[in-house]
């Protein structure tokens, strides 16, 4: 057989290979094998900080909660986010049992006028489940960068999720202190001292949506 008509036959099959692929990959559009988790109402999300007030003999923790939070992840088929995937909570709707206190920490440690948001972005997880489960619980670890204060730093969440059909109900929970995200500890009328030790929980509802 000759040479050129045989190297002229290979191309072609290549050529078709490629077209073939195209088309593959075009009906199958960027958003194929995508899961897509949007947060629903009624997710909250809280801080822990343990305080010594002078009125009391004993300590106390300020708990300040708010159910501002919004966000969804993008979950690939190899079990990565994309980049579009983050979780955000409105500090300036926090509060505790302290209106006082509440306003000091918008105006003075959070200063949420000029930071007003929390931002986390997942980069990678340790143990989550793939392809992500339909029923039952799963405990992993989710990590990525978090914005606070105007400061972006690594963290690390311990997350317990339980699944039901297209809901996913899970708790994640953190630790970090003041100097890692540059906030200033409280120093007000009344608070003898502040553990160096804020806890961060968040009980988050998602939903499981369509890709487009």
């Amino acid at each position: 057989m000759n040479p050129l008509r045989c190297r002229g036959q290979f191309c072609a099959v290549i050529c078709s290979l490629v077209v073939l692929i195209q088309g593959l990959v075009q009906s199958q559009g960027p958003a194929a094998g995508l899961i897509r988790l949007e947060v629903q109402n009624g997710s909250k999300a809280e801080y822990r900080v343990r305080e010594q007030l002078a009125r009391l003999n004993f300590p106390n923790d300020a708990v300040g909660t708010t159910e501002s939070v919004t966000g969804a992840f993008v979950i690939r088929p190899d079990g990565t986010f994309t980049p579009d995937s983050r979780l955000i909570v409105d500090l300036r709707t926090l509060k505790t049992d302290e209106p006082k206190r509440d306003g000091y920490v918008r105006a003075n440690t959070l200063q949420t006028d000029q930071y007003p948001r929390a931002e986390f972005l997942p980069r990678r997880h340790t143990g989550l489940p793939r392809p992500l489960p339909t029923s039952g619980g799963a405990s992993f670890q989710l990590t990525g960068d978090m914005t606070l204060h105007g400061v972006t730093a690594e963290q690390t969440w311990d997350v317990a999720a339980t699944f039901a059909g297209d809901m996913v109900n899970a708790k994640a929970t953190t630790r970090l202190n003041f100097a890692k995200y540059k906030i200033t500890v409280p120093r007000i009328f009344g608070l003898i001292s502040v553990d160096d030790d804020i806890r961060l929980e968040l009980n988050v509802r998602m939903r499981r949506v369509p890709t487009t």
